[in-house]
């Protein structure tokens, strides 16, 4: 793995799971990792919902626009974490993988977003903690009192 490892978040329409996780990474990760995320079959904008669940821990998606999964992208990443989107991503020899079963958030309630934004949280934390090798993400959890990492 490079030093400086690249994550990319993979779901159909690229527009909740892995917007998501694509935005606690960048928040979590800072400038220790490089965040990808694209979908199989993107939509046209990104789940209103799974923005305002991101708002409230203070994270900002509402920019973001759904991109359409390449090889290229594949490529260049050293760990592809898939979320419900079946063969579609092209696997290459020498790159991490792993399928995160999660929810999709199209058509939940604020409330049901929320429980997979937990989630997700949690998910990201274990992974940079294991790309980076430091419990910083957990430490963070833990001081705050709240079990949340965010500001």
């Amino acid at each position: 793995m490079t030093e400086k490892p690249t994550v990319l978040f993979v779901c159909v329409h690229n527009a909740g799971r892995s917007q998501m996780a694509a935005g606690y990474l960048r928040e979590l990760g800072g400038d220790r990792v490089e965040v990808l995320s694209a979908g199989s079959e993107p939509k046209d904008a990104i789940n209103p919902v799974a923005i305002e669940a991101m708002a409230e821990d203070g994270i900002d998606i509402a920019g973001n626009t759904p991109k359409i999964l390449t090889v290229d992208a594949v490529k260049e990443s050293d760990v592809v974490i898939t979320m419900g989107c079946g063969d579609a991503c092209p696997v290459f020899p020498g790159i991490r993988y792993e399928d995160w079963d999660l929810t999709d958030p199209a058509g939940k309630s604020l409330e049901e977003v929320r429980v997979i934004r937990d989630e997700i949280d949690g998910r990201v934390q274990t992974l940079l903690d294991d790309l980076t090798g430091q419990g910083e993400s957990a430490d963070r959890s833990e001081a705050s009192g709240s079990g949340r990492t965010l500001k």
